[in-house]
């Protein structure tokens, strides 16, 4: 299968709400706002219309997967300002040196779609996005495979990182690690 990239903007919010509305707005109502630090766990319709203006302001990054017309996956992707919110906090900063330019959030595949490569797709795809709007560090927070349930890989699995050029920093977690790329900046418009 070849899937096409685009970006998360307001061009393509209704397709990337309807693969949300379609899965039971990601996680019981997330709509990824989790790592954005403004997530409401009771409100999945606050989290919607938060969501919606983060995108429609430009403060809201992803990679979207399109298979033909239909989002099937994103990868989300921002600053450490934008996305601010990260598991294992306590253990992250007690090893920080020096802050990413770029944080990868948030993987999601959906249903009727997983294992045919769309995670991949997606985090390449934000790689390629990040590298249009200047490149620099990026982190990722990744866990192997089969130390979660597949459908709650929602960083990512190690491997796909791996496999995309990615390297272990330092781990954070019993299963979790911080994964580091530099990227040069790319030509194009971000």
């Amino acid at each position: 299968m070849t899937y096409e990239i685009r970006p998360l903007d307001a061009s393509t919010w209704d397709a990337f709400a309807a693969l949300v509305e379609r899965n039971n707005g990601v996680f019981g109502g997330c709509w990824c706002m989790g790592f954005h630090g403004g997530l409401s766990r009771g409100d999945p319709a606050r989290n919607r219309a938060a969501k919606e203006q983060r995108v429609r302001t430009g403060t809201a990054h992803a990679a979207l997967v399109f298979a033909g017309d239909d989002c099937v996956g994103w990868c989300q992707f921002g600053g450490p300002r934008e996305v601010p919110a990260i598991k294992n906090r306590a253990a992250y900063e007690k090893s920080l040196v020096a802050l990413p330019d770029w944080r990868i959030a948030c993987h999601f595949v959906g249903k009727g779609h997983r294992r045919q490569g769309v995670a991949t797709a997606a985090l390449a795809g934000a790689l390629g996005l990040i590298a249009r709007s200047g490149g620099g560090v990026v982190e990722g927070y990744p866990e192997p495979a089969g130390s979660v349930a597949a459908g709650f890989l929602f960083h990512g699995a190690l491997s796909t990182y791996e496999k995309l050029g990615f390297v272990r920093d330092r781990p954070i977690g019993k299963h979790r690690w911080v994964m580091r790329k530099t990227l040069a900046p790319a030509g194009g418009p971000g």
